[in-house]
């Protein structure tokens, strides 16, 4: 078990999050919770599989933040086949999210 974490563009979130089950979070290189929750992304990376994690910077994706309606940061959706089944914002720790992801 593990998955790879890798940056995408607004221009191809969409067709990333068509397929399968994709955490996206949304993040700002200036934000100190967005820092640290790479590391906490990089931890649950270990542990899951079944999910694409893909991150999203906030400030370079402007039209992708507001097609998604994110409104601060770090914001995490996850997304199966292009449906958004669950929204956290904030810093949030490993067993939050892998319980979101095994939903």
């Amino acid at each position: 078990m593990a998955v790879t974490i890798r940056e995408v563009t607004g221009a191809e979130l969409d067709r990333v999050i068509s397929e399968g089950k994709v955490l996206v979070k949304f993040y700002s290189k200036t934000c100190g919770p967005c820092k640290m929750l790479r590391f906490v992304l990089q931890d649950v990376a270990k542990d899951v599989d079944g999910v694409e994690i893909v991150t999203l910077d906030f400030d370079v994706n402007k039209e992708a933040v507001e097609k998604y309606e994110v409104s601060g940061y770090p914001t995490m959706i996850l997304f199966n086949n292009g449906e958004e089944v669950e929204r956290v914002k904030g810093l949030q720790q490993k067993p939050k999210i892998i319980e979101m992801i095994n939903r």
